[in-house]
């Protein structure tokens, strides 16, 4: 059975942020809430942790994982950023997008892109997300939580308690966060491509 952690969305209690990530160091999966709908998140490097999210999402091993960074610079040591995406990528976080990059020899090979060696990133504007990054001291690797067959992701912790009971270790509730997922832009290739519209203004890119 999941832990579950019932988290104060503007306060949230160090003794409980302690706690999940304890877990996630060693080797939990957990659900935690973001500043765009909630999200599966494990270890960087856990193999486990990763082929329980594509498990549980049915993915395949070209979807791009993202590394959630408490920060720009955490960011920077895990993708390669030239001037003038560094300039529009400073400009857009925190916030709700998900950057696709060119990784450093950082990010494990598992976890990059098997074609293109690129991972994706974001800096989240979400306290209790980066109160868990902050204790972590290293990035999460995350997934957004949308469950096969279903358009939207869920929103309620204990529903995600309930119906993910034996396949996550953790569930971070800390209230709902909505169902829209970042938007994600690739810049893989230097230019802008907008792969998905989600929460983030997609304005700026375009």
């Amino acid at each position: 059975m999941a832990k579950y952690f019932d988290v104060h969305p503007d306060n949230p209690q160090p003794r409980s942020i302690g706690q999940v990530a304890d877990a996630v160091r060693s080797g939990a999966l957990i659900a935690y809430p973001t500043d765009s709908c909630y999200a599966l998140g494990c270890r960087l490097g856990s193999r486990d942790g990763m082929d329980r999210i594509r498990s549980i999402r049915r993915l395949d091993d070209r979807h791009h994982f993202t590394l959630m960074c408490r920060d720009f610079a955490q960011l920077g040591q895990f993708v390669r950023v030239d001037n003038d995406v560094f300039r529009a990528v400073k400009a857009s976080t925190p916030g709700s997008y998900t950057f696709i990059l060119p990784a450093t020899r950082e990010v494990p090979r598992m976890l990059q892109h098997p074609k293109k060696k690129t991972v994706g990133v974001r800096i989240p504007d979400h306290v209790v997300t980066q109160a868990l990054l902050e204790e972590l001291g290293e990035p999460l690797v995350s997934s957004t939580l949308l469950l096969p067959d279903e358009e939207e992701p869920m929103t309620q912790g204990w529903e995600i308690k309930d119906r993910l009971d034996h396949v996550v270790d953790a569930v971070v509730d800390s209230g709902d966060c909505g169902t829209e997922p970042t938007t994600v832009v690739d810049f893989s290739g230097g230019e802008a491509e907008i792969v998905r519209r989600g929460a983030g203004d997609t304005d700026r890119f375009e």
